[in-house]
C-alpha cells in the first residue's frame, strides 16, 4: 500500500486544475502582454484567475498580484517593505522564531545587508505567539509586522485578526505567510486587517512555480523583481501562464469544498492522534488541539528514536511522511519550531510530521496506526537514549 502523508510539502495537481492548464501551453499561448487579439485571450484567462483569488479571500483583484512561489511572495513584501520603510528612517522588523525559512532568512538578509533591526517574537508550549508581545515589541521605527498565519510544522494558528487589529491601529503594516492556512482556513482579509498575504498553488492541489502576494491598495512597497511592465509594472517577468490558470481553478475548487475537506480532514486528524497516543506509549504530540490546530496537521515527537530513521523505516513500508518543513528535510539539525516550543534536542531529533488531504482515506489511517507502533518499537529496543530513559522512569 502506498500511503502519502506529506501534503503540507506538496499536493498533486488535481485533474480538474490540469484540464483548465491544458490549453495554456500549446493553444492558448499567447503572451499575454502583446497587443494583438490572440494574446488578449491569455490576458483575459489571467484576469480570470486573478479575480477567483481575490474572491477566495474577500479581496479586489486588483489587489492581487501573481510571484513564483510562496518563498517570492515573502521576499517580496519583507524586502520591499523594509528597503522602502528605511528610507525614512524606519528599519524595525518584528516577526516570530517559528517562521518558514522563507521569513527567517529573508530577515537574517535584511539584518546582514541593511542593518535592519529584528524582533523575533517567542512562542508558548503550543507555538502560538501572544499578541502583548506583538504590542510590547512595537516602536517607532518598526516598519512591518510578519507573523505567519499557522505554522507549517506543527500546525498551530496564530492569532492574525488579533494582531492585524493591533497594526492597523498602530498605522503599521502587517504581513502574514499564508501558505499552509490558506489551503484549509477561511481567509478574510478585510475583516482580519491584514495588508499582505502570501500564498503558493501547489499547497492547495494546484501547480508548483506559482505563487501570490496580496498588497491592500495603497500599499506600495519596491519591487522584488524588475525588468518589465508585468503585473501592473509591479512584478516583471512574463508570466506562467498555465500555472496562474491552474492557481485560479485551484483556488475556485477550494472554496467550493473548504468546509467539506476541513471535516473530513479534521475527523481523520483527530482518529490518528487518538490512534497514536493509544498504541505509542511516551508520544508527546507537538502544537495546539482542535480549533487551533490546521485540520490536516500530526506531528508527533518520540523520546529514544530519530526522526530520520523513522522516515526510512516508514518509507519502506510505503508511507510517505516528513520531520519537518520539506525546505529543510535534508538538514540534520533539529526543528527550530520544536525547539522555540520548549523541546529538548532528543525530543526534537525524534519528530515525526503527519499531513494528510484528499489522497487520505480511513484504510491508510488504520494502516499507519498498525505500522507506526512496531517501527518505533522496535527502534527503541535499540536505542541507548530510550534505555536511559525508562531506567530514569523506574520502569
Amino acid at each position: 500500500m502506498f500511503v502519502y502523508m506529506d501534503h503540507t510539502a506538496t499536493t498533486p495537481t488535481s485533474p480538474e486544475v490540469f484540464a483548465a492548464m491544458t490549453p495554456y501551453f500549446s493553444e492558448v499561448f499567447g503572451n499575454p502582454s502583446s497587443v494583438y487579439s490572440f494574446s488578449r485571450k491569455s490576458r483575459a484567462a489571467i484576469d480570470k484567475a486573478r479575480s477567483q483569488v481575490a474572491s477566495a479571500l474577500n479581496a479586489d483583484p486588483s489587489e492581487i498580484f501573481f510571484t513564483g512561489s510562496g518563498t517570492e511572495a515573502d521576499n517580496w513584501a519583507l524586502k520591499g517593505t523594509l528597503e522602502k520603510a528605511k528610507l525614512a528612517g524606519k528599519n524595525h522588523l518584528i516577526t516570530t522564531s517559528i517562521e518558514h525559512h522563507a521569513i527567517l532568512h529573508t530577515a537574517e538578509y535584511l539584518h546582514k545587508l541593511h542593518g535592519v533591526e529584528v524582533t523575533y517574537l517567542p512562542v508558548d508550549s503550543e507555538g502560538r505567539v501572544s499578541v502583548d508581545d506583538v504590542r510590547n515589541a512595537i516602536t517607532d521605527k518598526t516598519a512591518l509586522v510578519s507573523v505567519m498565519f499557522a505554522n507549517n510544522e506543527v500546525g498551530t494558528i496564530e492569532p492574525v485578526a488579533e494582531i492585524g487589529a493591533l497594526c492597523r491601529e498602530r498605522k503599521i503594516p502587517f504581513h502574514t505567510d499564508a501558505v499552509q492556512a490558506a489551503a484549509h482556513l477561511n481567509i478574510d482579509v478585510k475583516a482580519m486587517n491584514i495588508d499582505m498575504l502570501s500564498m503558493s498553488a501547489h499547497k492547495m492541489y494546484g501547480p508548483k512555480g506559482v505563487g501570490a502576494l496580496y498588497l491592500r491598495k495603497g500599499l506600495r512597497p519596491e519591487n522584488f523583481v524588475h525588468g518589465g511592465a508585468q503585473e501592473k509594472g509591479r512584478r516583471a517577468s512574463t508570466e506562467n501562464l498555465a500555472g496562474i490558470v491552474g492557481f485560479g481553478e485551484a483556488m475556485e475548487i477550494l472554496k467550493g469544498r473548504l468546509e467539506e475537506d476541513k471535516a473530513i480532514n479534521s475527523a481523520r486528524r483527530d482518529r490518528l492522534i487518538a490512534g497514536i497516543l493509544e498504541r505509542i506509549p511516551h508520544a508527546k504530540l507537538n502544537g495546539a488541539q482542535g480549533e487551533e490546530r490546521l485540520p490536516n496537521n500530526i506531528n508527533f515527537s518520540f523520546i529514544g528514536v530519530e526522526g530520520e530513521t523513522l522516515l526510512l523505516d516508514l518509507d519502506a513500508k510505503g508511507i510517505s511522511a516528513s520531520t519537518g518543513s520539506a525546505c529543510s528535510s535534508e538538514s540534520l539539525d533539529p526543528s527550530h519550531v520544536l525547539l522555540a516550543l520548549g523541546l529538548k534536542h532528543e525530543m526534537a531529533h525524534g519528530s515525526l510530521r503527519f499531513t494528510i488531504g484528499r489522497l487520505t482515506t480511513d484504510e491508510q489511517i488504520d494502516y499507519v496506526l498498525e505500522v507506526l507502533p512496531e517501527i518505533v518499537a522496535r527502534r527503541r529496543a535499540m536505542s541507548p537514549l530510550w534505555e536511559d530513559y525508562t531506567k530514569s522512569l523506574g520502569e
